[in-house]
């Protein structure tokens, strides 16, 4: 997915999108500068291994992203890497831990709805920052199972529970609505990321090109909408979506405070 990163800017967000290195030759040259200077110096710590494996799949994706790569980056045998890391998987997990980690919540904010407003405005700009780390966020079933996982990864789950549950939330209806928040989320960043990552050929004007092209008779629909679809505001789409969201859940949150016969 975000191995495709274009040389895009996306509307309305600020936040610029540039192509890793290409070709038979990308990623051959392991050195990594924001590692080099204490690389060999210290011992070796399963945070210096996450933080490195983070700036490799940054630049070059996922797939990129090798045991032997992560050792040549640190400068280190790979064998010292696997007492702080048992897998390749489990260093997948803990770049997924360490982005996460940075997903604050408020949890004494007493306007709950606003407070998962901002911060489904703060996952989707981490997002932005770290595309390449999204299929580990979203599509990839975490190798740690849930019970062990560590408290970097539970804490934003652990927060926006403790922010529903005060709010009058039953405890399962605040991990409902987290799932149906945080699924929410997901679909709008795969989305998103494919509007203006994805396709950075589609300009514009190619895109109402395309749809005028379309027959009248068979998608009037889409022809009408082209200079909708021709534009595209992530931050925008996501409240739009929020409102509908949020009311839902006010009105969840108002039934169960004040029920009525």
């Amino acid at each position: 997915m975000a191995e495709c990163l274009g040389a895009t800017q996306q509307k309305g967000s600020g936040v610029a999108m540039t192509r890793p290195p290409t070709g038979p030759d990308a990623g051959a040259n392991d050195f990594d500068p924001s590692v080099a200077a204490g690389r060999n110096n210290g011992e070796l710590t399963r945070s210096m291994i996450l933080q490195t494996a983070l700036s490799i799949v940054d630049r070059d994706g996922v797939d990129r992203l090798s045991m032997r790569r992560l050792s040549n980056a640190l400068g280190r045998d790979p064998a010292m890497l696997y007492r702080h890391v048992p897998s390749k998987a489990a260093v997948l997990d803990g770049v997924a831990e360490i982005v996460l980690a940075q997903l604050a919540v408020n949890t004494a904010d007493p306007d709950w709805a606003a407070q998962l407003r901002t911060v489904a405005h703060a996952f989707r700009q981490l997002a932005l920052a770290h595309p390449n780390v999204v299929p580990l966020l979203v599509t990839r079933p975490l190798a740690t199972p849930l019970g062990q996982r560590p408290p970097g990864m539970l804490r934003p789950l652990e927060d926006v529970l403790a922010l529903l549950t005060a709010a009058g939330f039953s405890g399962d209806d605040a991990l409902h609505i987290y799932r149906v928040l945080f699924g929410f989320l997901y679909g709008h960043i795969l989305h998103e990321l494919q509007e203006v990552i994805e396709r950075p050929e589609e300009t514009d004007h190619v895109l109402r090109l395309g749809l005028h092209r379309l027959a009248i008779t068979e998608f009037p629909l889409l022809r009408a909408l082209a200079p909708a679809l021709a534009t595209y505001d992530g931050a925008a789409e996501l409240d739009r979506g929020l409102d509908l969201l949020l009311t839902g859940l006010t009105a969840t949150l108002t039934h169960h405070r004040y029920p009525t016969d």
